[in-house]
């Protein structure tokens, strides 16, 4: 790690031109910036906040998410599994995360709010008291996961199946119990 920056406004910035620097964030806020593809490998952040920014398709090995915040970002298609695990803690709103990979993470508490999961892939997942407010779930991918004491009562477009993932005291709405019975292949009128 080459620097500490701390307390640090940026905006309009475009990484893709400039570059990131290798260091280790804090309390900083990121404004409309654009890191698409950038290499975050090592990089640190903590309590940092990310406003309009676009993330898709960067590079998260080893990279420390600590207490962030992200709205109305664009995350598609990043691998949240090659973060740095300890201490991992995010929450969302507002953002695209399309194709993302949250694979065995630990995320308990973990806050979506109106957010796009499609094709999200949540497999072997820790996401004990998750709330997923008002989010798309077409496709995410939810295979031997935790969603216990879950809200995803206003969520749509999921599918689990409750014989391969723990959903003990989730909460789902009535218009949503088609996605716990979709293996079925039923009709629900």
């Amino acid at each position: 790690m080459q620097g500490f920056i701390e307390h640090k406004n940026i905006t309009g910035t475009d990484f893709t031109e400039t570059g990131i620097d290798a260091a280790e964030y804090e309390h900083c806020t990121f404004s409309d910036c654009n890191l698409f593809a950038i290499d975050l490998s090592g990089v640190s952040f903590t309590d940092c906040t990310f406003n309009n920014c676009n993330l898709s398709s960067a590079i998260l090995k080893s990279t420390t998410l600590n207490n962030i915040q992200f709205n109305n970002c664009k995350l598609l298609g990043l691998h949240f599994n090659d973060c740095n695990k300890f201490l991992l803690t995010m929450s969302f709103s507002d953002c695209q995360l399309s194709y993302s990979v949250f694979y065995q993470l630990k995320l308990k508490d973990i806050t979506f709010n109106n957010c796009n999961l499609e094709e999200t892939d949540f497999s072997q997942a820790d996401l004990t008291n998750a709330t997923f407010n008002n989010c798309d779930l077409r496709m995410a991918v939810f295979d031997n996961t935790i969603l216990e004491h879950a809200d995803l009562h206003t969520a749509i477009n999921y599918s689990i199946d409750p014989e391969h993932n723990r959903i003990k005291k989730a909460k789902f709405s009535i218009h949503g119990i088609a996605g716990l019975l979709e293996k079925y292949q039923i009709t629900i009128e």
